[in-house]
Formats: structure tokens, C-alpha cells, sequence
């Protein structure tokens, strides 16, 4: 297990210290997660300066949810800037999410960004679900359901919470998962559905989303081995 799996999340509105991380983390984790702190106030433009700093791959999470046309064109300008990955939700419905496959397609093989689907923020439990919002069903059958709707729609892969990543790994194949906010049990926590880095990646997680547990940090391969996670030797 290497780090390449590690994404993580410049949760910062600053640029000038979305920049001093990335230079600083750019040698030990294998992508960075950038979402509206950093593009609401500078744009797309934050994409050439951070892969100036050193990130190699960008993941842009802002989880576009429009009419197909719009989430099109959104694609398209991430695209433009070479985007690794980026995140729409799932409840779009497929001509939204067949919208946006094609559109990244056409940015060729080499240089397609990765789409990733939503279905169930990690911030949402089961009450919330049901009682707010009026989902009929329970939470991992939710999940499960567009998942796999996802993936039919080309979608690349999804987003999941340690908690589900097992179940929809059967469901989904070889279909890439992202799993968020990897936390030590030391960090207040703003999701209700969390895991350890370790029991995500055996249950099946390709990627690990982590924030406060890196950034934070002095000493990043500590920090690393504090989560389970080998320090990388080289990129």
C-alpha cells in the first residue's frame, strides 16, 4: 500500500496557502482535492497554480447537479484545464450523467477527466434521509441503487463513506471508489458516516480523501503512519 492512494483536500480559501501546502505535500500524497473555497474566489484559474506547485493530478470536487447541457459545459471547462477528477451527483438522473461521459470523452483517452458520482452525502444519516427528505428507501439500498445507475451511465466510479464502501464494491465491480474525510480519532467530525484509512482500503477503496490529519501536520510521514498508511518513497 503506497500513498498514491491519498488525495488530499486543500480545504482553504487562500491561495497563497493552498500553493505553500501543495509544495509541501506534493512529494507524499498522490493527488489534491480542491472545491469551492478555492474556486468561487480565483476561478479555474487556482488549477495551472496549483499544478505549478506540484500537483500532478487535481481532483475538483465541486459535484455538479444541472440540466445536461450545464453539467456538459462544466465538464468541458474542467477538461480544459486537466482536470484528473471531478465529482456530479448521481441524482441528476442518466441523461445528465450520460452528458457529462461524452463530454469528457471528448477530451480524448489520454486526457479524459475521471467522473465520480455522488449519491448520499456523508454528512446525511438515515433519519435525514427518510424524514427530510423523503427517500423511501434505507440508506445502503439508496446508495447501491445509484451507484450501479452510475456506473451504467459510464460514469467512472462513485463516492462512498468507509461505512458503505464493502456493499457497493460487490455491487459495482471494478468501478473506482473514492472514500472522504479519512480521520484520526483525534478530529472533530462533520460527517456521521466515518472509517479508518486501513479499514477503507481493505474493504475495497482505491482512493482516501484526507484533510486536517495532513494539512495540519509537521511532519507528514508521521502523520501518514498515523493514519495506517505507508510513507511513499519516491513518485
Amino acid at each position: 500500500m503506497g500513498n498514491r492512494k491519498v488525495i488530499c483536500a486543500l480545504d482553504t480559501g487562500n491561495i497563497t496557502e493552498a500553493v505553500r501546502l501543495t509544495r509541501k505535500l506534493a512529494p507524499h500524497v498522490g493527488a489534491f482535492k480542491i472545491g469551492h473555497a478555492l474556486t468561487l474566489q480565483h476561478g479555474l484559474d487556482v488549477i495551472p497554480q496549483l499544478q505549478d506547485a506540484g500537483a500532478n493530478r487535481i481532483f475538483l470536487d465541486l459535484k455538479f447537479h444541472d440540466i445536461p447541457n450545464s453539467v456538459a459545459l462544466a465538464v468541458r471547462e474542467a477538461a480544459k484545464r486537466h482536470v484528473w477528477m471531478m465529482t456530479i451527483h448521481i441524482t441528476g438522473g442518466p441523461a445528465m450523467m450520460t452528458a457529462a461521459v461524452e463530454e469528457a470523452r471528448e477530451a480524448g483517452v489520454q486526457d479524459a477527466p475521471l467522473l465520480m458520482g455522488v449519491s448520499v452525502l456523508t454528512s446525511l444519516d438515515q433519519q435525514t434521509l427518510t424524514h427530510q427528505l423523503g427517500v423511501s428507501r434505507n440508506l445502503n439500498e439508496h446508495m447501491v441503487q445509484l451507484s450501479k445507475l452510475a456506473i451504467e451511465c459510464g460514469i467512472d466510479g462513485v463516492v462512498c463513506s468507509p461505512n458503505e464502501i464493502a456493499l457497493i464494491r460487490s455491487e459495482i465491480g471494478h468501478a473506482i471508489i473514492v472514500s472522504p474525510r479519512i480521520r484520526v480519532a483525534s478530529e472533530t467530525q462533520d460527517q456521521v458516516r466515518t472509517g479508518s484509512a486501513r479499514g477503507a482500503l481493505d474493504a475495497g477503496a482505491d482512493y482516501l480523501v484526507v484533510g486536517r490529519a495532513l494539512t495540519a501536520s509537521e511532519d507528514i510521514e508521521a502523520a501518514l503512519e498515523s493514519l495506517g498508511l505507508e510513507p511513499m518513497n519516491s513518485r
